[in-house]
């Protein structure tokens, strides 16, 4: 084919697509209107099916296959993240010094820990309920772990961090919603429908799939931003080359050796 032939052709579907959208676009609501067509009939499917919080019956019911997608972003950012920052053979790891913290910060840092633990729990329990979900929630439970790094130093963060276990959680929280998807096939309807009893309304076993796929991404969000993060603060703390000069820092900044 040649050059001026490919031009007509990508001319013609450049006109169509326009052409698509401009009537498309003649079928949308007024700008600012207090009505919305799809948001009425969101807020419409989600009462029916027992989900008080619309923007989760949107994200894991009426379009959970695209959210399967969102996820599996992160799934595959983690794994790539894996693959290319895993050790080579002229690095080596050093364990990094202890690190001296000002007592404000151990303290509030101490405090706020189990605090924004049981925060994320919540929001992802109750993502079905009211505002968050597993997406918050799971990025929630991931910086609460995290604030052990602040309120003491790396060594003990990698003391309640097993990276191993947490990317087996990841892959895990993928594979259930996966598979919760699989199980609306066998219940013979569409992949990733709401299949299950709708419960009673407003309450945590309300909803159908949609706790359940919810919880699946809590976990996945929470395993996967724990093992991004370990990647790159190996790099940063703990990874040299095969000379001796480190490739990172030995000491988190902020943090002085005690």
């Amino acid at each position: 084919m040649s050059r001026r032939t490919r031009m007509w052709v990508l001319a013609i579907g450049v006109l169509g697509l326009a052409a698509l959208l401009a009537a498309a676009s003649l079928g949308l609501p007024e700008f600012g209107g207090d009505r919305h067509p799809y948001g009425v009939r969101a807020v419409q499917a989600a009462l029916a099916r027992h989900t008080s919080n619309v923007v989760s019956a949107v994200n894991f019911d009426q379009r959970a296959f695209d959210t399967l997608g969102e996820e599996s972003i992160l799934f595959c950012a983690a794994l790539g993240t894996v693959v290319l920052l895993r050790q080579t053979r002229d690095e080596h790891r050093v364990r990094p010094e202890p690190a001296r913290v000002s007592p404000p910060v151990r303290r509030y840092a101490l405090v706020a820990l189990p605090v924004t633990l049981l925060i994320g729990l919540y929001v992802v329990a109750h993502g079905q309920l009211s505002p968050g979900g597993g997406f918050q929630g799971g990025v929630v439970i991931a910086t609460a772990l995290h604030l052990l790094y602040v309120a003491v130093d790396y060594r003990a963060l990698e003391r309640i961090r097993p990276v191993g276990l947490y990317a087996v959680a990841d892959a895990a929280g993928e594979a259930a919603y996966l598979l919760l998807g699989a199980a609306g096939l066998l219940a013979g309807t569409a992949y990733l429908a709401n299949f299950l009893p709708y419960g009673t309304f407003n309450t945590l076993a309300s909803g159908g799939t949609v706790p359940l796929l919810n919880a699946a991404v809590g976990v996945e969000v929470a395993g996967g931003v724990v093992v991004l993060l370990a990647s790159f603060l190996d790099q940063a703390v703990e990874i040299t080359d095969g000379g001796g000069g480190t490739r990172g820092r030995g000491t988190p900044p902020g943090k002085e050796p005690a």
